[in-house]
């Protein structure tokens, strides 16, 4: 039987209000290919929120507050031979400062992405907890490009849309 081992991380959906349009702060990983959340490890010791707020600076040069949180996701992964089961907690937190500067060691590119409203209706929370999820299996899976799993997910997020959300692309 392969090893196990369980995983935690933390990040979220850091947000800022421009004007009169919310936009919010993706990062780019797989030599720009692949956009998604900023997130990582939680330390022993810290908190999720924690966790959570340094990981979005540190890959983002992104300060904030956290305001909720919004899920807790789950999946398994491989690592060699080793299934690791992973749970990401994310939380909505609220942009206070900073600029965008990718973490060089594993983020290729940082920005803001505006934030639509579909035919006039407001984005439901349950709409974002799709993209949420979407987005955070999107980063951690890796699909290969030419896959039929990338393909579905490229219908399902065009460019750099979160599902049912309509952020609109870069």
């Amino acid at each position: 039987m392969p090893d196990q081992r369980v995983a935690y991380s933390a990040g979220g959906v850091i947000y800022r209000v421009n004007g009169n349009r919310f936009e919010v702060a993706l990062i780019a990983t797989h030599e720009g290919r692949r956009w998604g959340l900023p997130k990582g490890h939680v330390r022993r010791g810290e908190t999720a929120e924690a966790a959570a707020v340094r990981e979005i600076a540190e890959e983002t040069g992104l300060t904030g507050v956290v305001e909720r949180h919004l899920a807790t996701i789950e999946y398994w992964f491989r690592a060699g031979s080793t299934r690791i089961h992973k749970y990401v907690d994310l939380f909505l937190v609220r942009y206070t400062g900073g600029s965008l500067m990718p973490q060089t060691a594993e983020v290729d590119d940082v920005r803001w992405f505006p934030f639509r409203k579909r035919r006039r209706e407001p984005v439901s929370l349950v709409n974002a907890m799709c993209s949420i999820r979407c987005v955070s299996f999107w980063r951690e899976n890796d699909v290969g490009e030419s896959s039929a799993l990338a393909h579905s997910y490229r219908m399902a997020l065009p460019c750099v849309t979160l599902c049912s959300m309509g952020l609109a692309s870069a």
